[in-house]
């Protein structure tokens, strides 16, 4: 079983921390997380900024690759693409959920899809992990 709990305080004083992701479901083959639109995140449009659509979902792709993870192993991103299709506002959540697309030896690629409040499409993001030796 994976302790969602442990996770959180684990991040909760590294970046993801500071975004204010919160994790809902983490599985070996799904994450699901949420994450407040404050205007700290934003463009000056008043819309979720697409950095911070990218570290969210790379945040996800990682903690997905970490709980797949053999012992004596650790992760790095090698590349992450993105694809913006819509916003977010500000002061609304939104929920980002990776899957697994590939579960190696060697690497892991993970797509994460990030929607609004009203559950309208934001982003795509498909990223690889490089399986490494801790």
């Amino acid at each position: 079983m994976i302790d969602i709990e442990a996770i959180q305080k684990r991040l909760a004083p590294l970046f993801p921390g500071l975004m204010g992701i919160r994790f809902l479901e983490v599985g070996p083959e799904r994450v699901l997380a949420e994450l407040a639109v404050r205007p700290d995140l934003c463009t000056a449009g008043g819309t979720l900024h697409g950095g911070a659509h990218m570290a969210f979902a790379d945040t996800l792709g990682a903690v997905g690759t970490v709980v797949n993870l053999p012992p004596g192993k650790r992760t790095t991103t090698t590349d992450s693409s993105t694809k913006f299709i819509g916003a977010a506002r500000v002061d609304t959540v939104v929920t980002g959920e990776s899957v697994a697309l590939h579960r190696g030896r060697t690497t892991m690629v993970w797509q994460t899809t990030i929607r609004n409040q009203d559950g309208r499409l934001c982003s795509v993001i498909t990223q690889t992990q490089l399986v490494l030796d801790g």
